[in-house]
């Protein structure tokens, strides 16, 4: 006897993307209506914990480096890879090259000295301040 999950499943379809349904409501996964119900603060927050768990693979992945860093800087770079995505952040050659010799200062300045800074303002300036002194910020 099928469940309704599998029935839902079966009449909806899953989408991983946002789609219009036939009624033109913006729609996504198993027939999720975001223009009428949106998503909850706990939905929120279990995509932003799965969010962060594919940062942090990608990145350890990626840079060996990050192994090196205190929890703080390593939450820096989650931070700005959440942002950014994997693909940007790697454009950030001279920080990475600063963070392989342990040159947080020069890390904080690499990370300031581009488009993204200029983007994102504060969040710039306190990312670096935190990669520049390991000291998270109140």
């Amino acid at each position: 006897m099928e469940t309704l999950e599998e029935q839902l499943i079966r009449h909806e379809g899953y989408r991983r993307f946002p789609y219009k349904c036939s009624a033109g409501k913006l729609t996504i996964g198993i027939g999720r209506n975001i223009d009428d119900v949106g998503i909850s603060k706990d939905e929120a927050i279990h995509l932003l914990e799965n969010d962060i768990k594919q940062c942090k693979y990608d990145l350890h992945a990626r840079y060996p480096v990050i192994k090196t860093l205190d929890e703080t800087r390593q939450n820096v770079l989650v931070n700005m890879c959440f942002n950014l995505g994997i693909v940007r952040i790697a454009q950030f050659k001279k920080m990475w090259a600063a963070l392989r010799v342990q040159d947080f200062p020069e890390a904080s300045r690499q990370m300031l000295d581009s488009k993204w800074a200029k983007q994102v303002g504060k969040r710039a300036d306190e990312l670096a301040e935190i990669m520049k002194t390991g000291e998270q910020l109140c």
